[in-house]
């Protein structure tokens, strides 16, 4: 048992195109304790592919285009062989559900911002505090390190669809995002503020 400060999520398998062997079946559901903890031999595929959904819904992200906004449907990374719903689970393990917004006219990409915070060694690309870069939704940088987007990209992803960091200074901001390779360098991603539009 943990203490966590995050809600459980639940997994429902909703189609099964191709064999797995993990012998997942249509309606077989797994629970997560949080974000940070799958069931026992949960698939290491899937979890890479739910990581950034499972982030997202956790800090309170929002998907107006589904049924239930609270959800989202995430595709097993090999060969798209399963399809799998992740909702979120409330305090009485019933599933949160946000009703589908009727406003909602397509695709909203936030500005993002990743900016250098923190410098402890070498990085190959050369990166150093105060280096910033813009980016609209989930587009990729062009030649930014590839293995820093990966590991930014659940924030961005996050963040993009509403998620809050309530723990942050700026709940709109994570400055956490640490390069893989030895921790050399340290990011945060901004969703930056929208300016009011005119009427």
């Amino acid at each position: 048992m943990i203490k966590s400060p995050f809600p459980k999520l639940k997994l429902t398998v909703m189609n099964v195109y191709g064999p797995c062997y993990h012998g997942y079946k249509v309606g077989d559901e797994l629970i997560l304790d949080d974000f940070t903890h799958g069931p026992k031999y949960f698939c290491l595929g899937l979890a890479h592919a739910l990581f950034p959904v499972a982030y997202a819904l956790s800090f309170g992200a929002k998907f107006p285009f589904r049924d239930n906004q609270r959800s989202l449907l995430v595709t097993c990374p090999d060969g798209g062989k399963l399809e799998f719903k992740a909702e979120v689970l409330d305090k009485e393990r019933d599933v949160e559900n946000v009703p589908k917004d009727p406003e909602h006219r397509g695709p909203n990409p936030k500005k993002m911002i990743i900016e250098v915070v923190k410098a402890k060694g070498k990085c190959t690309f050369g990166y150093k505090v105060g280096d910033k870069w813009e980016t609209q939704g989930l587009k990729c940088i062009p030649g930014f390190c590839g293995a820093a987007f990966h590991t930014a990209f659940p924030a961005l992803f996050a963040l993009n669809f509403g998620a809050k960091f309530f723990f942050m200074q700026d709940p709109d901001s994570i400055d956490t995002v640490t390069c893989p390779d030895g921790g050399n360098i340290i990011f945060k991603v901004t969703r930056a503020k929208e300016e009011a539009k005119e009427k």
